[in-house]
């Protein structure tokens, strides 16, 4: 039979040579160690935190307003909106994105310095300002050089060389100068019901425009400048070149050019303004 040794009484165990295993502590044991030490850890780190946030606030005190003031690249900014509004329809604000850096958000937009040059009048002009363009017609009455107190006058259909006499005197003496109906750089000259001055038969009467060919050609005079009276112009027709209109016995015809002083002093007239 195998020993059996009687395990010494608990209560002397130092009287028999044995004594209880005291290195290790039960499991409970060990579990109350451990909780102790990572409470102990916790409050140190709380400890440590609070007086170290303590310090920074005691050294520098607007360092909190600082960092709110401040925006960095990344977060949603959340200071004042610039005082000078973007550009827009109706000065209004738009979706467009800003483009400034996140330490420009407070700098207001500087206004540029205005120009002396212009004047508010210049600045705020209307479009109805815009000067309009010259007229393409022009009243005009016909003076003889060597008889400035007559002019071209129609009288029973023909143009003769009067004197004026009374407002429908004046009217009958007064032509609406166009551009030629068969040359567009020489005139054509119509009276006020509408009629144009043309040559037929080789003197000069008023009819009406017909449409033809013929009748723009009768109708249209090219200027000359006179060689003999500075100032003064000569009518030369298109379909007969080197015939220039003349007034003989008062009545303005086309006749071939003779260079003679009577026949320049008669066929050289002033282009005045009209009379009516």
């Amino acid at each position: 039979m195998p020993d059996n040794k009687s395990r010494p009484s608990q209560d002397q165990p130092w009287e028999n040579g044995w004594a209880p295993d005291t290195s290790r502590a039960p499991g409970t044991r060990r579990l109350w160690l451990a909780g102790g030490m990572a409470v102990a850890t916790i409050v140190a780190c709380v400890t440590a935190i609070a007086v170290s946030e303590r310090e920074s606030e005691e050294e520098s005190p607007s360092a909190s307003s600082a960092t709110e003031n401040t925006s960095y690249p990344g977060l949603i900014s959340f200071a004042s909106p610039s005082e000078t509004p973007p550009k827009g329809k109706s000065g209004l604000s738009t979706d467009r994105p800003t483009t400034r850096s996140p330490g420009q958000q407070h700098a207001s937009t500087p206004k540029p310095a205005p120009d002396p040059s212009k004047s508010p009048s210049h600045e705020d002009s209307s479009p109805t300002a815009t000067p309009k363009p010259p007229a393409t017609t022009t009243w005009r009455s016909v003076r003889s050089v060597n008889y400035p107190d007559r002019y071209w006058h129609v009288s029973d259909g023909y143009v003769r060389l009067d004197r004026v006499h009374g407002s429908e005197s004046r009217e009958d003496s007064t032509f609406k100068q166009v551009k030629g109906l068969a040359n567009s750089s020489c005139y054509s000259f119509a009276t006020q019901d509408g009629r144009y001055l043309r040559h037929r038969a080789f003197v000069l009467r008023a009819d009406r425009n017909d449409g033809s060919s013929l009748f723009g050609q009768d109708a249209t005079f090219c200027p000359r400048a006179s060689p003999s009276h500075s100032g003064a112009t000569m009518l030369e027709s298109v379909n007969y070149p080197g015939h220039f209109l003349r007034h003989r016995d008062f009545v303005v015809r086309l006749e071939r050019f003779e260079y003679s002083s009577l026949y320049l002093s008669d066929s050289s007239f002033r282009l005045v303004g009209g009379l009516a």
